[in-house]
């Protein structure tokens, strides 16, 4: 009766590991999880700013990050219209505000760097994975350094960050 058990273990493990191998999900060391028999294609639209205070190469540094991302972090197609998923949106805020003051003076101890991007992220294949939020991150500077010795790399730094969460709310569905 242990032979049989045994015979019947090792017919298994061929069953399973081809039951296994089936599987259409595809994982990568990026964290994305996506099914590409079912999506191909990807399309960016430009996101325009919208917010109060307009950088210059903003809308067009945020699109291309996204583009980089997706190219790189996927083996989807890009389209310019319709794909299988899609992302459009757009820049809601870019600020720099006085944000801590010391406590024995009403002076400012830190400003904030933020930058908001609203986005609508549509799955064809799968729209429980469909969303559309505002992605929101910032970095802290000290009140007595300018602005503008620093804006060219936080933004650089906060873009990023803020791809990151796009893409990962994208395509990291665990």
């Amino acid at each position: 009766m242990g032979l049989n058990k045994i015979k019947t273990t090792f017919l298994l493990i061929p069953v399973l590991i081809v039951a296994a191998t089936g599987c259409k999900v595809s994982y990568s060391f990026s964290g994305a999880s996506i099914d590409y028999t079912k999506l191909k294609t990807v399309s960016i639209q430009y996101f325009q700013n919208r917010a109060s205070l307009v950088q210059p190469t903003l809308s067009q540094d945020i699109t291309d990050a996204l583009i980089d991302k997706c190219k790189s972090q996927t083996k989807l197609k890009l389209v310019n219209s319709d794909g299988d998923v899609s992302f459009e949106g757009y820049i809601t805020d870019y600020k720099t505000v006085p944000f801590t003051a010391t406590s024995s003076t009403s002076q400012t101890a830190s400003n904030r760097f933020t930058i908001s991007v609203k986005v609508k992220f549509v799955n064809i294949a799968n729209s429980d994975y469909s969303y559309e939020q505002t992605f929101t991150r910032y970095k802290d500077y000290p009140s007595g350094q300018d602005f503008s010795s620093i804006e060219g790399e936080y933004s650089k730094e906060i873009i990023g960050e803020l791809i990151d969460d796009i893409f990962n709310k994208a395509f990291a569905n665990w």
